[in-house]
């Protein structure tokens, strides 16, 4: 027994890579303390916050649930064997390597929280406020991407200065590659700016209904880095690049807040003046019987070729078509109800023919 005794304290002197095997048992404990540790600190952190989330309803409880449930296993792991390491004795190259490994871990992690907190803010940001400024949620989504790309830009940076490249270099070559590459692909950058023009002046939001020349007309879908996409009255989706929708003369009836109708009606040559004196009236009459409509003027406007015109303009108070169209209806049935009580005539293209007779020069 005593013989074993020794064999087994001389087997736990045995040293491995200038450590012996009691250290190494030792690391190993501490850094399955430490990732033990952690996992429970996870644990413990989610199940606190999904109580508050429950008692207080609050979304930035919701909002840090979700980002520490982006803690990554292998970040996890790899601080703990970066911790265990130091009762080690190790080569300084196998140092470097552990610390540098660490660290980058954490800048990952670190990059994987702000992301899923930026993710999460943008989410109830659009969810609040898409209903009242739709304006304000298309901006929040083109700066969303840029804050993520200058993010992940950021780690990028910090991990390439862990690992001893000279990041002024780099970012001054990367500098005169960026022009090439801005040449190589300017088109693609003329959309890219066109869209943030788009997100920042705000000429058009989703949702709103716009017509690009005399084909081209629907509803903003979405307005992306590249293109903008309209959904058309007939259904199809068209797709115009941004540089090329802020080139056009762009009609935007979202903006609208009532719609002006200007109208032209005639009525026949024999009418007599004194009906003619009551078509104003009539016509005022009928417009201002309607809900959502506003008069402004009703004239005899002129002698027409086969008719007496009158001009007449109201206003509809809403940018709603189909509301355009019933007013539009109801005051056109009324003045033809009118027009028949009062045996009022409408005009329509005729021509009056009229024939002399020329004096037989026999009878003369």
């Amino acid at each position: 027994m005593e013989w074993f005794a020794e064999e087994y304290a001389d087997l736990l002197k045995v040293e491995f890579y200038g450590n012996t095997a009691v250290e190494w048992a030792a690391a190993v404990g501490i850094a399955v303390a430490v990732f033990s540790a952690l996992k429970i600190m996870q644990a413990i952190g989610l199940e606190q916050i999904k109580k508050l989330a429950g008692k207080a309803r609050l979304s930035q409880a919701n909002l840090f649930l979700d980002t520490l449930k982006q803690t990554k296993f292998l970040v996890l792991l790899l601080i703990s064997l970066f911790i265990g390491s130091h009762g080690l004795t190790l080569p300084e190259n196998a140092q470097t390597l552990i610390r540098s490994a660490a660290i980058i871990a954490l800048l990952m992690q670190a990059g994987f929280w702000s992301v899923s907190l930026l993710n999460g803010w943008l989410e109830h940001y659009r969810a609040t406020k898409l209903a009242k400024d739709p304006a304000a949620v298309t901006s929040m989504t083109a700066m969303g991407f840029i804050a993520r790309l200058g993010i992940w830009a950021a780690i990028l940076l910090l991990i390439l200065d862990n690992l001893g490249i000279d990041v002024t270099a780099l970012v001054a070559g990367l500098g005169i590659g960026g022009i090439a590459v801005a040449l190589a692909v300017q088109n693609i950058l003329s959309d890219l700016f066109a869209s943030l023009t788009i997100v920042l002046d705000k000429p058009f939001v989703v949702g709103d209904f716009l017509i690009l020349g005399p084909e081209h007309l629907g509803n903003v879908e979405n307005i992306g880095l590249k293109t903008t996409r309209l959904r058309s009255l007939s259904g199809e989706q068209i797709i115009v690049s941004n540089s090329d929708l802020l080139a056009a003369r762009v009609r935007n009836y979202g903006r609208m807040f009532e719609r002006r109708i200007p109208v032209i009606i005639g009525v026949t040559y024999q009418t007599p003046r004194e009906k003619l004196e009551k078509i104003p009236q009539i016509i005022r009459a009928a417009i201002e019987a309607q809900d959502k409509t506003r008069f402004d003027r009703a004239h005899f406007m002129r002698f027409g070729d086969f008719s007496l015109d009158f001009e007449y303009v109201y206003y509809v108070k809403s940018a709603n078509y189909n509301d355009y169209m019933d007013a539009n209806q109801a005051i056109n049935l009324y003045i033809h109800e009118i027009f028949e009580k009062e045996g009022i005539e409408f005009a329509y293209p005729t021509q009056s023919l009229f024939v002399e007779k020329i004096p037989d020069r026999k009878t003369a």
